[in-house]
């Protein structure tokens, strides 16, 4: 079986905002086992966090995980999540990124990913919650 596209797709994104002075925030479900975050800040099963390297301290974005250190009120803390749980990435200035479903598929997978991307079951657009806890949707654009 193919591993996941999804931690590449991450990546590459990440690597594309810093490159162009973007912003990169994430959107982690925090019902899936194995998300390690500061509860006070979760809103409705979701937390979105600034991950660029002035925010970030330790950032390692795996093919299983994504973890790193962070400030939250001035205290630093350390933030783990299954690849699986990240269900967006966008750069806060444009709102330009991916937002991924978490299939059943890789919900029985656990950590070794395998489900689909960008792809929303009919009439359930994603959650996305802009910046500053915006409702807006992300502005994906094709690139040819």
């Amino acid at each position: 079986m193919a591993t996941s596209t999804k931690p590449y797709l991450v990546r590459a994104l990440y690597e594309w905002m810093l490159d162009n002075n973007l912003t990169p925030f994430v959107a982690l479900n925090t019902t899936i086992p194995g998300v390690k975050v500061p509860v006070q800040y979760i809103k409705d099963d979701q937390i979105v966090l600034n991950i660029s390297p002035s925010a970030t301290q330790d950032l390692n974005l795996t093919n299983q995980n994504l973890s790193f250190c962070a400030s939250f009120s001035g205290l630093s803390q350390s933030i783990e999540a299954p690849m699986r749980a990240l269900t967006m990435i966008y750069a806060k200035e444009t709102g330009q990124g991916m937002a991924f479903d978490i299939s059943l598929e890789e919900e029985e997978e656990g950590d070794n990913g395998g489900g689909t991307i960008g792809e929303n079951r009919p009439g359930t657009p994603p959650k996305s919650p802009g910046p500053k806890g915006n409702t807006k949707k992300p502005i994906l654009k094709v690139v040819k």
